[in-house]
């Protein structure tokens, strides 16, 4: 028993092949797991840091996302105004402030500062950028407005109410053309107008931006925000805008 024991464990085997790599491919080797590494450590650093990369055009265009539900919510204050119904002081405050604080304090400053002057530099859509500039001041307008008339003692006397009707109207009236041109024309120009590199760039200069004024996920905090003043209004469930089949 011993001896077969011994002759499983020991018996005679054929000798494996070496396999001879040349100096070449020892290098081709060591370059290619080199590269894997690096790839390895630069996924993990994603992961950790959890950052989504943007292009500014995508940035710029899902902040439109956020200004175009304000204006929905709009679009619910003048119904209520027009029905002599309730309207929360709260929900018209909130909603000013995003527009004050995430759209003209930051995103149209964007346009201000990186989009518009490369356009007026580059003699390109004079016209536009002039009437997107002269909207954005007027906007700033309206919201002063509707921020003013934003209190129960507004909001309880006709004539106020009447008055924060016409700017919410004035404001939806000139934003959804505005903001419907900026993403049609404006921005696939821009894309034309400046470099890979530069455009690359820009996508990091407007996230530093926006993580300086409302830290690590300020559109989510906005998006979590819009949708609140949403439930508050009853607009939030997105299936009670489907016309009932005939």
């Amino acid at each position: 028993m011993a001896e077969g024991r011994k002759s499983l464990s020991t018996g005679d085997q054929k000798p494996r092949p070496v396999v001879m790599f040349s100096s070449s491919d020892r290098r081709g080797f060591l370059r290619s797991a080199g590269w894997l590494a690096a790839g390895g450590l630069a996924v993990a650093a994603g992961c950790r840091s959890g950052e989504e990369e943007v292009a500014p055009g995508e940035d710029l265009m899902r902040e439109h996302g956020v200004l175009k539900r304000i204006l929905l919510v709009y679009d619910e204050l003048v119904r209520r105004l027009g029905a002599g119904a309730e309207v929360p002081p709260a929900a018209v405050a909130d909603s000013a402030g995003i527009i004050r604080n995430f759209i003209e304090d930051y995103h149209e400053r964007l346009e201000e500062n990186y989009l518009f002057p490369r356009f007026q530099k580059a003699g390109q859509l004079p016209d536009l950028v002039a009437t997107l500039i002269q909207q954005h001041q007027a906007g700033r307008r309206l919201t002063d407005q509707v921020q003013a008339e934003a209190s129960f003692a507004a909001l309880k006397s006709e004539s106020d109410r009447q008055r924060l009707k016409a700017a919410l109207q004035q404001f939806i009236r000139m934003y959804s053309p505005h903001e419907a041109r900026e993403d049609t024309v404006l921005f696939p120009a821009f894309r034309k107008l400046v470099s890979q590199h530069e455009y690359d760039s820009l996508g990091e200069d407007f996230e530093k931006e926006e993580r300086r004024k409302f830290g690590e996920d300020g559109f989510e905090m906005m998006v979590d925000k819009v949708a609140a003043i949403e439930k508050s209004l009853g607009i939030f469930d997105l299936a009670q805008f489907t016309p009932p089949a005939p």
